[in-house]
């Protein structure tokens, strides 16, 4: 899949929030899984396809030796939308893919399906499998700045309410399957059980060995700096 012509027009950005409650107030961004930590995993995804790559992160100090554009929330409240919107704020492109920093199984082909599905007049591409849309693992537009700030002085941190007022593309879950047939891009760690089974997914399938681990639905995952959201 050629992604170049869509790629120049669009930013990475990585939501990194900090310390985690519900992961025993560790930054799951430096969770090894296998040989790797998760956010250099995402990284090295995000730096084969974007020349734009913005990291928003309440621990700026963390990530001072990487190769990213830093920035903050642009508001105080905590929540993905607040990321997102910081991300589009800062982007000099008029798209950005967003990813949280807690999906250690994100596959380049899945961020290239996403990207390469924007066209004029999309506000939000999104992934669609059964369970719902991928909030988390969507395009999203500069279009949409001025809703998303109207939403975060209201307090209402649902992604999904912007969706009622702008065009929103879904890729549907057979097109994500193509390049991603087990939808372990959207497979994310909140708890240390999630861990052990993410752990117990790389050492398999490392092996070569089918996991005997088998991951609830995405959509069934809630990240945890989606908890908070009214």
């Amino acid at each position: 899949m050629t992604t170049t012509t869509h790629t120049h027009s669009c930013a990475g950005v990585i939501l990194a929030g900090g310390l985690s409650s519900r992961f025993l107030g560790r930054n799951k961004a430096f969770i090894d899984i296998g040989e790797h930590r998760i956010i250099d995993h995402i990284y090295d995804v995000f730096k084969s396809v974007f020349d734009e790559i913005i990291l928003v992160t309440n621990q700026p100090s963390d990530y001072l030796d990487w190769d990213v554009t830093i920035v903050t929330d642009v508001y105080p409240a905590r929540s993905s939308l607040t990321g997102i919107y910081s991300g589009l704020f800062y982007a000099e492109h008029p798209y950005v893919f967003v990813s949280a920093c807690d999906t250690p199984f994100l596959k380049k082909e899945i961020v290239e399906t996403v990207v390469a599905a924007i066209e004029p007049g999309d506000a939000v591409v999104i992934p669609q499998t059964a369970g719902g849309t991928e909030q988390l693992c969507a395009a999203y537009s500069k279009t949409c700045l001025s809703l998303m700030e109207k939403q975060i002085r209201e307090e209402q941190f649902q992604i999904k309410r912007l969706f009622r007022k702008v065009r929103v593309k879904k890729i549907p879950e057979h097109v994500l399957r193509e390049c991603d047939p087990e939808l372990i891009s959207f497979f994310n760690i909140n708890t240390g059980e999630d861990y052990e089974k993410a752990k117990e997914w790389q050492a398999n399938n490392h092996l070569g060995r089918r996991p005997e681990t088998e991951f609830p639905h995405p959509e069934c995952i809630i990240p945890e700096c989606m908890i908070k959201e009214k």
